[in-house]
């Protein structure tokens, strides 16, 4: 396979100039990706709307792709411009049934639009930094009628047991965000018991901002959306402003005119990662992270992200002073990202072998900066 990730790297331009290990934060796109954008802007250049019914038919097929690729049904699957969004969504869903049970790792954006619609939100403390889907099991924890939790975490890269909790569930709703998974992580929506997955394109799926997507178990889709849009009806065509029919598809939550760009880029990353194998890429990412961490303990640095079944592609190292030290490395050419409490490393399927070790030496010689 080392001659399949070398051609995928030639893929990406940006690693040409960078030692790109920010994954996690924002992913530099493969060349189909921008093809897709560029063949939709010479379309509206050179005729308006005039291609309007082909865009159509294909961003249903990126529909059809997206769900193959995270274990759904299309007509589960809306496009959305962020994982906000998204989790949005579910809030306005599912908020009113009760209580959220979450945990105190958790990026703002899985929490917050709950607390925002007057939800209390349960936090359960993870002293470990190891949230376990047995904390959330309902003999133990808060009562609750709905989970939101995150896939992987993004701060210290912990990987949770989305199967396992699905089992645990013991009928409230569970809403995840994919955003640091999805795209190297396996996803498995319906059989893992998701009713909700919201997820960011623009990290580890490599397609860029505005590149999202949300699937909506079939159960949600029976209740009312909060919001709705002229194109959330059946026969839109018609213009009828006095009554309609909601479409009973996740279609309803792309309230207007398709964000078509950053549906094509989302359509060929897709396509792109898909060509690859998710199992394949999963395998690549975790080896690269487990040699990561493997010099990072050889150079006498300390790990703080949790291994073994809970590793993911993202590795949270201590540093004096994180905010000098990721412009240290940035003046190396090595791209991460800073956390307060040091340095966040993500390795995708593109990184290699020279990225980890051009890493560690800068991170070397900052530590030597520093007495």
């Amino acid at each position: 396979m080392a001659d399949v990730w070398s051609e995928a790297r030639r893929d990406f331009p940006a690693l040409e100039r960078h030692v790109y290990l920010n994954a996690a934060a924002g992913s530099p796109t493969p060349r189909p990706v921008r093809e897709a954008i560029d063949a939709f802007c010479r379309d509206i250049e050179q005729g308006g709307d005039l291609a309007w019914n082909a865009w159509i038919e294909r961003r249903e097929a990126v529909r059809e792709q997206v769900a193959r690729f995270v274990g759904a049904e299309a007509d589960e699957i809306a496009f959305t411009p962020n994982t906000s969004a998204g989790i949005n969504i579910a809030a306005d869903l599912v908020a009113q049934d009760g209580d959220v049970l979450s945990d105190e790792l958790e990026f703002p954006t899985v929490t917050l639009p709950f607390v925002h619609r007057g939800t209390k939100v349960h936090f359960l403390q993870c002293p470990t930094g190891r949230p376990l889907p047995e904390d959330f099991g309902a003999d133990v924890a808060p009562r609750a009628a709905t989970l939101a939790v995150s896939h992987v975490q993004f701060s210290n890269g912990c990987r949770l047991d989305l199967a396992a909790l699905g089992r645990v569930k013991a009928g409230r709703h569970l809403v995840v965000s994919g955003s640091q998974s999805v795209g190297v992580l396996p996803v498995e929506c319906r059989a893992w018991g998701l009713d909700v997955l919201a997820s960011a394109g623009h990290k580890w799926l490599c397609a860029g901002y505005g590149a999202s997507f949300v699937f909506v178990s079939r159960a949600l889709l029976e209740r009312r959306p909060a919001a709705m849009g002229w194109l959330s009806v059946e026969r839109p065509f018609r213009f009828d402003n006095q009554a309609y029919t909601l479409l009973r598809s996740a279609r309803r939550y792309e309230l207007g005119c398709p964000a078509f760009p950053g549906i094509f880029a989302l359509g060929a990353a897709v396509a792109y990662l898909a060509g690859l194998g998710r199992e394949a890429i999963e395998a690549r990412v975790l080896a690269l992270n487990t040699e990561l961490t493997e010099r990072l303990d050889r150079a006498g640095l300390t790990v703080l992200s949790p291994l073994g079944r809970f590793r993911s592609g993202e590795t949270l190292v201590a540093v004096p002073d994180p905010v000098r030290a990721q412009e240290f490395l940035a003046q190396q050419g090595v791209h991460v990202t800073r956390k307060v409490e040091g340095l966040r490393i993500s390795t995708h399927f593109y990184n290699d072998t020279s990225d980890l070790e051009t890493c560690v030496a800068a991170l070397r010689a900052y530590v030597r900066t520093r007495g």
